[in-house]
């Protein structure tokens, strides 16, 4: 018989964590040792019984699951798989746990043979992404790829990179935009990294090579 994964369960709602226990554990190849309502309580259950794969929830109280892979992830002395268990079938929460380093994810209404099969698959060193987000992960990427550098300022950056390119300094950008001169000198600092340039010159050249600013 192969030796037994050991996992932590992280949901804020017990019964969910009591279900999941008697699902998981019915076969007999997977133990459950330890749950937990929320992140901080994670953390200190995978320091006293170190789980192969920890089955994280995303909205939980005081410490919520991302933010507790997060810290999980910066530890150097935990190496815990994790897989997210969730009801959030919007690409972006994926997209945020895969930069941050998840195994898998799975949505709360996948059959548990399912489930079963993204634990043994994160615990064996592969990842496993929910079958139903993958079209949409897919998508999410190539939208991405294909959006120009302008694409990734926001609105009020624009407005900042229009009256730069138009020559204004600070003080005149804050003025015309009722913002403080302090918000201006961010925004432009978050242009410049964005855009990939080092001075206000560089910065006007890229406004009207990417048509941001008409020349008259």
């Amino acid at each position: 018989m192969n030796e037994q994964i050991k996992i932590v369960i992280a949901d804020d709602h017990s019964m969910v964590r009591e279900g999941l226990k008697q699902l998981l554990e019915l076969d007999g190849d997977i133990q459950v040792v330890g749950e937990a309502g929320n992140g901080e309580e994670c953390l200190e259950v995978i320091d006293s019984m170190n789980p192969d794969v920890v089955l994280l929830d995303i909205n939980m109280p005081v410490m919520n699951g991302l933010k507790m892979l997060e810290v999980l992830r910066s530890s150097k002395n935990k190496n815990q798989k994790v897989l997210i268990l969730t009801i959030h079938n919007e690409v972006e929460y994926l997209m945020k746990a895969e930069e941050i380093g998840v195994e898998g994810y799975v949505l709360k209404d996948a059959e548990s043979a399912i489930l079963k099969k993204a634990i043994y698959t994160v615990n064996s060193g592969e990842k496993y992404i929910d079958y139903s987000m993958v079209p949409i992960l897919n998508e999410k990427i190539s939208q991405e790829n294909e959006k120009t550098e302008d694409d990734k300022l926001t609105r009020r950056e624009i407005e900042v990179l229009k009256l730069l390119a138009e020559g204004l300094f600070n003080k005149e950008i804050a003025y015309k935009l009722s913002i403080s001169e302090k918000t201006v000198k961010n925004h432009v600092s978050n242009i410049f990294k964005k855009i990939g340039v080092f001075d206000r010159t560089q910065a006007a050249v890229y406004a009207i090579k990417n048509n941001i600013v008409e020349l008259y």
